[in-house]
């Protein structure tokens, strides 16, 4: 118990003020990280849904019929997350100093790699969970053999270009002006790079 009031109301003020930013702080970062999961599953959610399509269409030339478009959806939820954090973690987080060509190629590469890695580790999980050995539980990525999973990787690769493209202009030049070239300004209205 204090002898001056004054100080505990004088401390209480203070305590208040210095926790009500930490709060806005983290509703601020959890609003963001929301953001950007929501940013990377939609992404992911239409590279898959293409890759489903074109598989679809694939299989329907020898008759067989294949419907797995929710799948879409699941992966892109459960490889979301995996981007999100290996990128909070500062995964592939070379190359930031040079040309920005080089670190968004180099994300694009290695986030493929992760992503192709994240997808045949879960289905192993899964497998085991629901009781079958290791090696009934990897999935036959690119359909099993080295050089469908070159092409599954090199497809992911490419796929992730636009994507990290986006995030590294983005970290350039700042988010919220990135954001306003696009969707809010006409290119008539952009100012021309003073050279």
């Amino acid at each position: 118990m204090s002898v001056c009031p004054t100080a505990d109301v004088a401390m209480e003020g203070m305590m208040t003020t210095q926790e009500q930013p930490a709060e806005h702080r983290l509703i601020d970062w959890a609003t963001r990280e929301f953001k950007q999961l929501l940013a990377i599953v939609l992404y992911l959610w239409v590279i898959f849904g293409i890759y489903v399509l074109c598989e679809t269409v694939v299989l329907a030339r020898q008759h067989i019929h294949f419907l797995s478009h929710g799948l879409a959806l699941i992966n892109a939820l459960a490889l979301s997350k995996v981007l999100l954090v290996a990128e909070d973690l500062d995964f592939a987080g070379r190359l930031k100093s040079g040309p920005l060509i080089y670190p968004i190629l180099y994300k694009a590469l290695a986030f493929a790699v992760l992503l192709v890695a994240a997808h045949i580790g879960e289905s192993m999980l899964i497998g085991l969970w629901h009781g079958e050995s290791v090696a009934r539980s990897v999935p036959l990525v690119g359909g099993g053999t080295l050089k469908g999973f070159v092409c599954v990787v090199a497809l992911m690769f490419v796929a992730l270009i636009p994507f990290f493209a986006f995030r590294e202009v983005g970290r350039a030049i700042g988010e919220d002006k990135l954001w306003d070239m696009l969707f809010k300004r006409g290119a008539s209205q952009l100012q021309p790079a003073q050279g």
